[in-house]
């Protein structure tokens, strides 16, 4: 069976589910031209109702991170643009519309018509690059015989147009969205899907997912194990403080987490001894 090996330890697995923001494509590659777009029509749809959402509050809604010239720069792994569906996402908006006078039905048809520029605007740009090292992993995961999936927040249909954009799709025997399923992250039910497309049992499969709302589900799923990707060094996690701190500050970002790693370079594949 094959091996994967973390710098914590190695795991014998049959298959790897892979969310896909964040460990697949690169977050905010994507999703900060998305949420940048987003939130602008959002703002430009009330100006155009006589109405004005504060500026100082727009970061907060989607829990992005934006520079003096509205550009967004980073944002929070456990907010709802990390971590939250679509529907989530939508439903922020909708209610502060909502609260700034519009009737409920005109927060979500004004919501919906932002949506629909955000999503013009990824197909014009796709704005899509992979995490450094994945096109190798993957390609040493299928040399190994390893069945993929992939289990994200977003939906499937836009999850499919993604993984074909970075030429990846190819890849993967599933793709399950959250509209597939009852229940998103952190809850099981994603990855006990991926598991029955696969047709194998979650205790052989590894999680690999950059927020802890994929460790969580792959804990719920009884996964064989969860790898959590930090994106950063322990002294990067922790604003440049060397050693120790840094890894409590990695740790503390991914705590359900059974491995930690940086990127896809710190993860290799092996074989099992007969």
């Amino acid at each position: 069976m094959p091996e994967l090996i973390t710098p914590q330890g190695n795991y014998s697995v049959s298959a790897i589910l892979f969310d896909k923001d964040g460990t697949l494509v690169q977050f905010l590659s994507l999703w900060g031209s998305w949420s940048e777009c987003f939130l602008g029509e959002f703002t430009r749809q009330l100006e155009q109702r006589g109405l004005k959402f504060p500026v100082q509050i727009l970061a907060s809604l989607l829990g992005t991170v934006h520079n003096a010239e509205g550009k967004i720069t980073d944002y929070d792994r456990n907010g709802p643009l990390a971590m939250g569906t679509m529907g989530d996402l939508y439903a922020i908006l909708s209610w502060q519309a909502y609260l700034l006078g519009l009737s409920w039905a005109e927060s979500l048809e004004l919501v919906d018509a932002c949506r629909q520029e955000a999503d013009a605007m990824l197909e014009r740009s796709r704005p899509a690059l992979p995490l450094p090292g994945l096109l190798r992993f993957l390609d040493d995961c299928t040399a190994q015989g390893l069945a993929l999936a992939v289990v994200t927040a977003d939906d499937t249909a836009a999850a499919e147009n993604h993984l074909r954009w970075l030429g990846i799709r190819e890849y993967f025997s599933a793709v399950i969205g959250t509209d597939q399923v009852e229940r998103g992250k952190p809850f099981a039910d994603m990855a006990l899907l991926a598991c029955e497309r696969l047709e194998l049992h979650p205790s052989g499969v590894a999680v690999i997912g950059d927020t802890n709302g994929d460790m969580r589900m792959a804990r719920a799923a009884g996964a064989r194990v969860a790898v959590g990707i930090t994106g950063v060094s322990g002294t990067e996690a922790d604003g440049g403080i060397a050693g120790t701190a840094g890894t409590l500050a990695a740790c503390n970002l991914l705590p359900d987490a059974d491995s930690l790693v940086q990127s896809f370079a710190e993860l290799s594949l092996g074989r099992n001894a007969p």
